[in-house]
C-alpha cells in the first residue's frame, strides 16, 4: 500500500511539473503525502491547492484533518470553519470541527458541532454525542 502512495506522489509530482496551476495534482498528492505520515508536505500542497482553488471546501476539511494530527487544533478549527462557510450542510466538517473542539477543552461547542453533523447525517457523529455530551 505505502508504494502505491509513493507512486502515486511521483505521478501527481509529474502532472504538476507539466502544469502546476492545475489543483487536482497538488490535492490528490497531499492526501497521498498524508497516508504516508508527511503531515507538513501534505499540508504545503493542500495550501497550494487552495490558492488554486480556494472554493473547493474538500481541500479545507483534508488540511484541517492534517493539521489536526499536527496538533494544530486552532488552524484545523479555522479550515472546518471554512470548509462549512462554502458548504454549510458539510457534515463531516462539522463532525470534525467537533473533534478539535473537544481536544481543546471545549465540550459545549463540540456537542453543538456533532449535533449538527448528526442533523446533517453523519451518522458517527452519534457516536461522539453520546460520550461526551450526556
Amino acid at each position: 500500500m505505502m508504494q502505491n502512495h509513493a507512486k502515486a506522489i511521483e505521478d501527481f509530482s509529474k502532472a504538476i511539473e507539466l502544469n502546476s496551476k492545475y489543483f487536482d495534482p497538488y490535492n490528490f498528492r497531499g492526501i497521498a503525502k498524508k497516508k504516508l505520515g508527511n503531515y507538513t508536505g501534505a499540508v504545503q500542497d493542500f495550501t497550494k491547492a487552495i490558492e488554486l482553488n480556494p472554493k473547493y471546501a474538500g481541500t479545507y476539511l483534508d488540511r484541517g484533518n492534517t493539521k489536526d494530527e499536527l496538533q494544530d487544533l486552532s488552524g484545523a478549527i479555522e479550515d472546518y470553519n471554512k470548509a462549512i462557510e462554502l458548504n454549510p450542510r458539510y457534515a463531516a466538517a462539522y463532525n470534525n470541527r467537533g473533534v478539535a473542539k473537544n481536544k481543546m477543552g471545549n465540550k459545549a461547542d463540540a456537542c453543538l458541532d456533532w449535533n449538527a453533523a448528526v442533523e446533517l447525517g453523519f451518522a458517527a457523529a452519534d457516536e461522539n454525542l453520546k460520550k461526551f455530551c450526556q
